[in-house]
């Protein structure tokens, strides 16, 4: 069993800054890519950002030069700094990673719960 957890979600004023991270546990053998995404009411979920084992990094236009992800592989984590916020970049968003398990033997995305972030003007 394979599980992802956000934290660091909340209410911040427009320029604010948050920073979200994301642990995998479980039976994990290897974290290939993982990533943010994010879904705002009435639209559909849309790649924030995403990081190879690596650190190859890739990120939205709308969120370039404002926000960064980076990775801890010793601790199966995932962190997305958020600059500059906006009323625009309020949503739900959720941890994507592409694990291989020990049960699974094979590579299979899995996702978190979502967090909340919420961006006033």
């Amino acid at each position: 069993q394979v599980r992802l957890v956000e934290s660091g979600g909340g209410l911040v004023q427009a320029g604010g800054s948050l920073r979200l991270s994301c642990a995998a546990s479980g039976s994990i053998f290897l974290i290939n890519d993982m990533g943010w995404y994010r879904q705002a009411p009435g639209k559909q979920r849309e790649l924030v950002a995403a990081i190879t084992r690596t650190g190859t990094t890739n990120f939205a236009d709308s969120v370039k030069g404002r926000f960064t992800i980076s990775r801890d592989n010793a601790k199966n984590t995932v962190y997305l700094q958020m600059n500059s916020l906006k009323p625009e970049d309020t949503a739900v968003y959720y941890c994507n990673g592409r694990i291989i398990s020990y049960s699974a033997g094979e590579l299979n995305g899995y996702w978190g719960q979502g967090t909340q972030v919420t961006v006033s003007s």
